[in-house]
């Protein structure tokens, strides 16, 4: 997420009352995560297990809650909370803007566009031409969609990340700041849910299809021509490359890429990253044609099993 001007190291350091290391007027360009920081970008960490990673990583300033060495080229943003003050930051850019209308006024709607009746449109939404916005969808602030997308009944798109943290009175959430980008030609089936990112945008891909009752993380990314069936979960900050097809009931953890091409088969339990092209089934889901032949192995055990009880 980028700040609508650059601020200076002294400047977001007053927002958020702490301490900072470094020249006053390091330029500050927005706050994002880990896996999506660039030059200019405030990345925060809490919990030393991460303190390399934030410090080596392509954000140069850190938030963070010790008092380190800061790198060369790099400032510091000293607080007790970074994950507090990091939520302080994205109320502070991105705040809550109430609706009073059901479609807001800076809304922009393509040529051609349908909108069905009792959908609700946000703040800040583009929507594209030709496009077909079937009754009951929630779109909310900020999302972006391309041409000739159809969107059925009841789907919510920009919702917010499921990213908490655990402290002894509650669970604390992480505020989303992100967007939730639809591309070109892609349809999403009825009940579906596209939770915006929490700093980047979730992305569908050009020409990618989507069934009825899917979840869709945030900041999660996918490609071009994707096919996903009904019931899949997919966790946020997933990758997942063109061409890949997922059918019924998979769940997807979070973090891991799917390469291009993938096929998933229905009800797997996918946690780590595939190799293109390939094929894979079960849960924990593995090489399907492999896991096919263990499940032939398996049914000839109790035929197995009265062989050696004949011979004994």
């Amino acid at each position: 997420m980028k700040f609508p001007k650059p601020y200076t190291l002294k400047q977001i350091a007053a927002l958020i009352d702490c301490e900072y290391k470094g020249a006053e007027d390091f330029e500050i360009l927005g706050i994002n995560e880990i896996h999506v920081v660039e030059p200019g970008d405030i990345v925060f960490v809490d919990h030393p297990k991460y303190y390399d990673k934030a410090l080596e990583s392509a954000a140069t300033i850190v938030l963070i809650n010790k008092d380190v060495d800061c790198p060369d080229g790099k400032a510091l943003l000293i607080s007790d909370d970074p994950f507090r003050d990091f939520n302080k930051l994205t109320e502070h850019f991105k705040p809550f803007r109430a609706s009073n209308s059901a479609i807001a006024s800076d809304a922009i709607i393509g040529e051609g566009t349908v909108i069905q009746p009792n959908c609700f449109i946000g703040n800040n939404v583009t929507i594209g031409k030709n496009c077909i916005i079937h009754a009951n969808v929630s779109i909310y602030d900020d999302t972006i969609i391309g041409d000739d997308v159809t969107i059925h009944a009841g789907t919510v798109l920009g919702a917010s990340a499921f990213y908490y943290k655990n402290r002894p009175e509650g669970y604390d959430q992480l505020k989303s700041g992100g967007r939730v980008i639809i591309k070109n030609n892609v349809d999403i089936g009825a009940l579906c849910t596209i939770d915006r990112g929490v700093t980047g945008d979730t992305t569908i891909g050009e020409g990618s299809k989507l069934d009825n009752q899917i979840q869709v993380g945030h900041d999660t990314v996918i490609g071009k021509k994707c096919l996903i069936a009904s019931q899949t979960g997919i966790a946020g900050c997933v990758v997942i490359e063109d061409n890949v097809t997922i059918w019924g009931q998979v769940g997807i953890k979070s973090g891991i890429t799917l390469a291009k091409g993938t096929v998933l088969y229905a009800q797997s339990g996918l946690g780590h990253s595939t190799e293109e092209g390939k094929t894979y089934f079960g849960s924990p889901a593995q090489d399907a044609r492999a896991m096919f032949k263990e499940m032939a192995y398996i049914k000839k055990i109790p035929e197995i099993l009265q062989k050696l009880k004949n011979l004994s």
